[in-house]
């Protein structure tokens, strides 16, 4: 693993085909788009464990309850290219062996580096120490970051009025609830956090959990797109307002909306999807579990790609998706097209 930190000042904005994620696309007509963006610009999405505003009755219904850790279900890494002409969506396994860099805890004294779960970055130091550790892993710097909860997440997605997912097979998890007959199936707020949750699917765990939140994502940006939402400035801060809550999130509505405007025409092949490489199991004796080894190499060469600003999928090439994916091996970067409904 290598070490890279991040010179800039770190402020969180979230490109189009992040709020995709949430089903909460931004987009005008109407607001001032760049011709060029100076740089290409890296985002983290953290989705959070964190359930304390939704209500009992919810927690049940869509199997929600339990006590939360304070961890990152979800970490995407989003790269938007220079020229803003293509997004690269990167998944980092929950349960990656990680080497969490130094930091000083709240309580003014320092804990040394240490090896531990990627999620459990986020459990120890919030969204500035997993920023850190993501960073320290893939040698790139993190430019942006946003993080999600239960409540944002739900709710951004009945705004839009729900996202059609797609299965060719049947999708049960007993622990989130989620059984889903194969064909298409359009998810409320509540049946889409059962759906990017569920990880007791087969056998690929966090790797097919990891591939179902990315075909949301896409499906998402295909829904807001259809439905004509990136047409109303008014209707899109109200979704920037439902997706972001009333924590402190450190950047303007109108440079968010800027952001996604410069991507708002996206067409599906300018959309890649990747898994970090997986290339075994971590050392029983680092005392963290059964967690995910990388694949230096092959993980190295994926994140030269993102540094040099360079398209994880080759020109004219159109990779399938193996479904499910295996765990160890070579991940396949596919285009978004490839998770599209048909």
């Amino acid at each position: 693993m290598t070490t890279k930190r991040n010179p800039l000042p770190r402020r969180l904005a979230i490109p189009s085909i992040v709020l995709a994620a949430t089903g909460a696309l931004l987009g005008s007509s109407t607001l001032p788009a760049r011709e060029h963006a100076p740089r290409a610009m890296n985002i983290l999405l953290m989705g959070t464990d964190e359930r304390d505003t939704i209500s009992a009755d919810e927690k049940h219904e869509f199997h929600a309850g339990g006590q939360a850790c304070g961890c990152t279900d979800v970490l995407m890494l989003v790269h938007l290219s220079a020229r803003r002409d293509r997004v690269s969506v990167i998944g980092l396994p929950r349960d990656s062996w990680a080497h969490i860099p130094q930091y000083r805890r709240p309580d003014g004294k320092q804990r040394k580096a240490h090896p531990a779960k990627l999620n459990a970055a986020y459990q120890e130091g919030g969204a500035e120490l997993t920023v850190k550790t993501v960073e320290s892993m893939t040698g790139l710097s993190v430019d942006r970051f946003v993080q999600v909860d239960f409540r944002r997440f739900m709710d951004s997605v009945d705004e839009v009025g729900g996202v059609e997912v797609c299965t060719p097979r049947r999708l049960k998890d007993f622990a989130t609830g989620m059984d889903l007959k194969p064909g298409k199936h359009r998810l409320g707020g509540g049946q889409s956090l059962q759906y990017v949750r569920s990880r007791h699917v087969d056998t690929s765990a966090d790797l097919g959990r990891i591939q179902r939140q990315q075909r949301f994502l896409f499906q998402s940006l295909l829904e807001v797109q259809a439905r004509k939402l990136l047409d109303d400035p008014r209707r899109t801060l109200h979704l920037v307002g439902t997706l972001l809550g009333g924590g402190r999130q450190g950047f303007s509505l109108h440079e968010l909306a800027q952001e996604a405007a410069a991507l708002r025409r996206l067409p599906d092949a300018a959309t890649e999807f990747t898994t970090a490489p997986i290339g075994g199991f971590a050392p029983a004796s680092l005392g963290i579990g059964s967690a995910l080894a990388w694949d230096d190499r092959k993980a190295d060469a994926l994140f030269t790609k993102v540094r040099k600003d360079q398209p994880l999928v080759a020109k004219g090439k159109n990779p399938r998706p193996k479904d499910p994916p295996t765990v160890l091996g070579s991940t396949v970067a596919v285009r978004g097209s490839a998770y599209a409904c048909r």
